[in-house]
């Protein structure tokens, strides 16, 4: 299944930009970022913003769009079947232009990765790459590893990666 990802939320002053690798299922069939009812993106993000979060998807762009926070994923497309990211055919990956991203919002302090692979992705196939003018964008950002917010990332309960989340992003928000 040929998996096509969503345009960024793009606040006007981005401070942190959270990417993912590729929309889940759930996700893809809502048109929505985090829409499977279990992945705790929002309710950590509803933490972190000190927001009670609406249930309808645009006005939850807008109240990130307030706390400085943008949305998007490393890939722009990929073959997938299913959800997981282990089933992400390596050799289908098309990444999306975050060198332009992180140009249009230079007052960008940091870059979190929900989850493992959104930062091997971005690692191979933007931050490894041969050209040093793409490496330097992203010189001044701090790079931030954290844990998957999926519903598959069952090890850590809620609590847990709300303070994952909130240790790791809190001197950016």
């Amino acid at each position: 299944m040929i998996c096509q990802g969503f345009a960024p939320i793009e606040p006007a002053e981005m401070r942190v930009l959270i990417l993912g690798s590729m929309p889940g299922a759930a996700s893809l069939q809502q048109q929505a970022y985090y829409a499977h009812p279990r992945n705790s993106f929002w309710p950590i993000m509803a933490q972190l913003c000190n927001q009670a979060w609406s249930e309808d998807f645009e006005q939850r762009y807008a109240q990130l769009s307030h706390c400085y926070v943008g949305l998007w994923d490393v890939l722009a497309s990929c073959q997938r079947a299913g959800s997981l990211d282990s089933a992400i055919k390596p050799d289908s990956c098309r990444v999306n232009n975050l060198v332009d991203l992180i140009k249009a919002h230079p007052e960008c302090r940091a870059i979190g990765f929900n989850g493992a692979k959104a930062f091997e992705l971005f690692k191979k196939h933007i931050y490894s790459t041969p050209h040093p003018t793409q490496q330097a964008e992203f010189k001044a950002i701090q790079l931030i590893e954290l844990p998957s917010t999926s519903p598959a990332n069952a090890r850590l309960n809620l609590a847990e990666k709300t303070n994952i989340w909130q240790d790791k992003l809190c001197n950016f928000l």
